[in-house]
């Protein structure tokens, strides 16, 4: 579970209502023709971008990433591989069929060698399945963004909107201030929408392609060095490009 996210989602809502009941009732915040219109209207500029099945996909991907992610580090991965090495070493390729790891792309390469694929068979295979993983978190973040930019401009058009029906009601002095308020609260769902939901999450999904691109490409690799009987010391030295320069001297400092 993500915690960072749901404490995010959480301080960020707790801080709003707090403002809100400080300065007055709360109810007076809530108006469903308001959340109609910013919420229909931005999932309906979606749709139009995007089709429907992207968009379900998208939304349970996002879920899915922003409160279950667990990042896994490059060097854990590094010493996984090296670990399963050993054991084809030993063992020999069908050795890893008993293999257990819980990186499901790097049990995957596991079977392959177990099966006896040649190396450019499990090349073209991962390479694939990285590229399509990589394509469905892109496309989730840019459903996201596409809802975070919708989100914004349909709350100013409900705005418009009960501005409009304000000024056809100038005749009654009375019902001008809440007209006005409900107005505003459209430019306010579409803002929380926006900024406390969406984009954060689209960056999320950005940010986690670009882990599970490095880190599916190292798993990639290793897992070409273990198909060719490469000593688990050489393909731990190899793999050790991926990662920052401050592990690397860690790695180096526990060697000596």
């Amino acid at each position: 579970m993500d915690i960072a996210t749901i404490l995010g989602i959480l301080f960020g809502t707790g801080v709003v209502a707090a403002a809100i009941f400080v300065g007055g009732d709360f109810g007076l915040f809530v108006d469903i023709p308001s959340i109609l219109i910013v919420v229909g209207g931005a999932m309906a500029a979606t749709m139009i971008r995007f089709p429907i099945t992207g968009i379900a996909s998208a939304l349970a991907l996002g879920g899915r990433i922003a409160f279950t992610h667990k990042k896994t580090e490059p060097r854990q991965l590094i010493d996984e591989i090296a670990r399963l090495a050993e054991i084809a070493r030993k063992q020999g390729p069908l050795g890893l069929e008993n293999a257990e790891t819980e990186d499901e792309f790097l049990a995957k390469g596991l079977q392959y060698i177990a099966d006896g694929y040649d190396p450019e068979f499990i090349r073209e295979s991962l390479e694939r399945e990285r590229d399509l993983n990589l394509e469905r978190l892109e496309e989730g973040q840019r459903i996201f963004k596409a809802i975070g930019d919708s989100a914004p401009a349909f709350g100013m058009i409900g705005t418009l909107v009960g501005l409009v029906q304000m000024l056809a009601n100038m005749g009654d002095p009375s019902s001008i201030g809440p007209a006005m308020a409900i107005a505003l609260l459209t430019t306010l769902y579409g803002a929380l929408i926006a900024n406390l939901i969406a984009l954060p999450i689209a960056d999320k999904l950005a940010l986690k392609a670009k882990v599970e691109e490095v880190n599916q490409t190292l798993v990639l690799d290793g897992i070409l060095q273990i198909r060719d009987s490469k000593s688990p010391a050489l393909i731990r030295e190899m793999l050790v490009a991926y990662l920052p320069q401050k592990h690397r001297d860690e790695l180096a400092a526990m060697a000596t």
